[in-house]
């Protein structure tokens, strides 16, 4: 049976200017609250899984043990690059916007900041999020601000063959085609319409700080729905075209090799990595005195209910927490348990408000892939109770 989520109005997503409108975005409700104060009575029951250190140092990726704020810290947030990370100078860097435009034009950060500004909290996740039992913790729920995209291309002035939007990010390394060596600056691109979003922003803050280096300052990308590689940091150049953009990134990475059965014949598909998929993930288990609790969050869409399974007993109903209703945000989950001694298999399935479920481990959807990139299989984890 899947949990009836209780009717609250739909959070605002986007927040136009205003510090105390900006607060509204992340305050926790009563549930949220209560669960937060008891924080301090409650003692982690460790994994039986650890996180590989080494991504968690290379990385920064998110120890779900340690998850205390519906907010990421900066300091939290996980890091991908892909050709290093360009140190950019504030009176050094500015935007160009150009191609298939009417109006051509240059815009420093100082420009930039005078637009309207926008406010959205994303959680973002790195595609490869969940690829390999290691790497789970490739996501962070942020609040960023920035102005809105499809603002600055209606102003460029979109030419009618226009239907192509590249982001061109300032990181840059040499890649080998066909024989030839060719430097090329990291690039993702968005079909005019899916650009034209207007919960899309050019960001130029996190959590009410400038973007750090490492988060792609002094501007970047911010596409609520879409996984991290669409998230193009540095950003040097936004550009109009005529045709598909099959960069690296696009077309030769990030894509996902799949098998197909079509009339008893194997199929195999290529397809780039775009919008995120539903997803959830155990976070923790915390002991209250007799009593235990299982903790998570789930993302990726709407979520209507958040169900949790231990060991082979019947899937059971979560009580949804903070982010409820707001298809860009992850939505915390806890579940009371009336836990015995013993070794556990403890898994999450989460639901969206279409009815799409979270798929099994054993989903063809994802046992016939042979990429890691877009894994969101049902995840077990597994806990010792003394």
């Amino acid at each position: 049976m899947m949990s009836q989520r209780n009717p609250i109005p739909r959070r605002q997503v986007l927040i136009q200017g205003g510090a105390a409108a900006a607060g509204l975005a992340v305050l926790p409700t009563d549930i949220f609250r209560g669960w937060l104060a008891g924080f301090d009575q409650e003692a982690v029951i460790p994994w039986v899984q650890r996180p590989h250190p080494g991504l968690t140092e290379r990385m920064n990726i998110l120890n779900w043990e340690e998850l205390d704020s519906w907010i990421t810290p900066v300091s939290q947030m996980f890091r991908v690059g892909h050709y290093g990370l360009p140190v950019i100078a504030e009176g050094d860097w500015n935007l160009e916007i150009g191609g298939l435009v009417d109006r051509p034009r240059t815009l420093d950060l100082a420009q930039m900041k005078a637009r309207p500004r926008q406010e959205v909290v994303f959680t973002l996740e790195c595609s490869g999020n969940r690829g390999r039992p290691s790497f789970i913790g490739g996501v962070h729920n942020a609040r960023w601000a920035g102005t809105r995209l499809a603002d600055v291309l209606t102003e460029a002035g979109v030419q009618e063959d226009g239907i192509e939007v590249v982001f061109f990010g300032a990181d840059e390394g040499e890649e080998e085609i066909r024989g030839n060596t060719v430097t090329q600056n990291f690039a993702r691109s968005l079909s005019l319409e899916d650009a034209m979003n207007p919960d899309i922003i050019l960001a130029y803050e996190v959590n009410g700080e400038p973007l750090p280096t490492a988060h792609g300052f002094p501007l970047r990308v911010i596409a609520p729905g879409w996984y991290g590689i669409a998230n193009v940091k540095w950003l040097t150049r936004i550009e109009l075209r005529d045709r598909r953009f099959m960069g690296k990134f696009m077309a030769r990475d990030y894509v996902t090799l799949r098998a197909e059965e079509r009339d008893g014949e194997t199929v195999w598909t290529e397809t780039s990595v775009g919008r995120v998929n539903i997803n959830s993930v155990p976070a923790k288990v915390t002991r209250n005195g007799d009593g235990y609790a299982i903790h998570g969050a789930a993302w990726g869409a709407d979520i209507a209910s958040v169900e949790v399974r231990v060991d082979d007993g019947p899937w059971q109903a979560a009580t949804l927490g903070e982010g409820r209703g707001d298809p860009y945000t992850w939505t915390f989950w806890r579940m009371d348990w009336d836990a015995p001694p013993g070794r556990h298999a403890i898994v999450s399935r989460a639901v969206d408000a279409e009815g799409n479920i979270q798929p099994a481990a054993d989903d063809p959807m994802l046992v016939n892939k042979r990429t890691y990139w877009e894994s969101n299989g049902q995840l077990t984890r597994n806990v010792v109770i003394d």
